[in-house]
């Protein structure tokens, strides 16, 4: 599970968790969406972060 705060490790800094409003937050600025656009792409495409920002550059084209 990405960025279980009982575990000791830092997070899964590869994978969105919609979840967690501070990372949907976090990850709508990084790629310069709203909060609902990050949580369709990864809807679209699956929470690994690489995959939303490509879904996201083709949607801005």
């Amino acid at each position: 599970m990405s960025d279980d705060r009982t575990q000791a490790h830092g997070q899964d800094r590869s994978r969105i968790n919609i979840h967690e409003d501070y990372e949907v937050h976090d990850w709508a600025k990084k790629f310069g969406v709203t909060p609902d656009q990050l949580r369709t792409a990864v809807k679209a495409v699956g929470p690994e972060a690489k995959n939303v920002e490509q879904y996201l550059s083709a949607e801005k084209k």
